[in-house]
């Protein structure tokens, strides 16, 4: 099989570059032909749809990524299969994913989103990110993790707590935040870290989330960070944690959630979407359940959407569009790792051997290869 993979390239440090450059390693490894190309229009994007001619174009993004991913390689005669996540609400295109022969979406829950706005979802696998569980390992190096604690002036004998994020909000930190000050009640000894990648989005929540650790007398503990970092500084900082916590607001995924149990950590998150199909429960982490959906019976189009006009739609049933946690499970399970380091230990050993079984990218890559090569009749 010959394939091409649109995601952002060269590899950025966003979740969906990651996950196409990985597939495209893990094609390679499985001895098939491949190329990598940035999604976007250009010279050389023309040049392997008109001239490379691949048995199918792969494409990484989400469904407002269809005139990149899916319309160009048709207009070609290539065959496109998009490996796509959502963003709440599967807006437009739906007539073009009916065209489609195959198509993944990064877990069950984002697969169920697409049949909810429209779309048939007979043709679509679900398929989670792979990572590379070789260089997201335990790495066993004490003098790292003190050198990063005491650069985020974490005393010794404090328990580290991480949240990561573009913006920490939707990872679900105000909700650990409230967990939190009731932990303090009956454990001192932690930090939190709450690390943003550097934008106007991330700035205007890490506000809101200031005044929440202030007014709920937590702010000494709280530590934030507005950073870019690359995978292999990520690992370290994993590593230096804890625990891991993310009771995400909206996540189709959640590669950062794998990563840190591959790192063998434990990670708190939220019994639904991706974290509820990756994470098992009192196994390799804890998962809250639901306090509360967010739901709107009305959103805003816009022509970036590939809409003519900004307008709004109304929702023949009102859309969840995010989730909260329940504070007190959170409270519940951060107090039991805290004061468990037994539990804690277990549940990252298990952690660490749940990610290498089931979310290696060699492994995705090769399935998705399989998937492929028969559903479209391919060698």
């Amino acid at each position: 099989m010959k394939s091409v993979v649109f995601y952002a390239y060269p590899p950025e440090n966003d979740g969906t570059s990651l996950q196409g450059h990985l597939l495209y390693k893990g094609i390679l490894k499985t001895g098939n032909e491949a190329l990598s190309c940035h999604f976007q229009e250009s010279i050389e994007k023309r040049f392997v749809l008109k001239h490379y001619k691949p048995d199918v174009a792969f494409g990484v993004g989400f469904w407002g990524n269809v005139p990149e991913i899916v319309k160009a390689p048709f207009r070609y005669g290539i065959t496109p299969v998009p490996w796509f996540n959502s963003d709440g609400w599967v807006a437009n295109y739906q007539e073009e994913f009916d065209k489609l022969e195959l198509m993944f979406t990064t877990s069950e829950w984002v697969r169920q989103t697409y049949k909810r706005d429209g779309v048939n979802i007979s043709k679509i696998i679900p398929m989670h990110i792979g990572i590379d569980t070789q260089q997201f390992k335990p790495t066993n190096n004490p003098d790292y993790t003190k050198y990063i604690k005491r650069m985020l002036r974490i005393k010794n004998g404090d328990k580290m707590i991480l949240t990561i994020g573009g913006d920490t909000t939707s990872k679900g930190a105000q909700e650990m935040l409230y967990a939190l000050a009731e932990v303090d009640k009956e454990f001192k000894d932690w930090k939190y870290v709450c690390k943003s990648w550097p934008s106007e989005c991330a700035n205007e929540w890490r506000e809101r989330e200031i005044e929440l650790a202030e007014s709920l007398g937590i702010i000494d503990k709280v530590i934030f960070l507005n950073d870019e970092f690359s995978q292999e500084f990520m690992v370290h900082l994993l590593n230096a944690a804890d625990i891991y916590a993310a009771p995400s607001r909206i996540e189709g995924y959640g590669m950062i959630q794998v990563e840190a149990m591959a790192c063998g950590k434990p990670v708190i998150s939220i019994n639904k979407m991706g974290p509820g199909e990756t994470i098992l429960h009192q196994k390799t982490g804890f998962l809250a359940k639901v306090a509360k959906e967010v739901k709107l019976d009305q959103e805003w189009a816009y022509p970036s959407m590939g809409f003519r006009t900004k307008k709004i739609i109304p929702f023949d049933s009102p859309k969840t569009f995010a989730y909260r946690a329940d504070v007190d499970e959170l409270k519940e399970y951060t107090l039991k790792l805290l004061t468990d380091p037994e539990l804690c230990r277990r549940m990252g050993e298990q952690a660490r051997i749940h990610a290498v079984q089931n979310f290696d990218y060699r492994d995705i890559s090769k399935r998705i290869v399989d998937i492929t090569k028969n559903k479209l009749h391919l060698e």
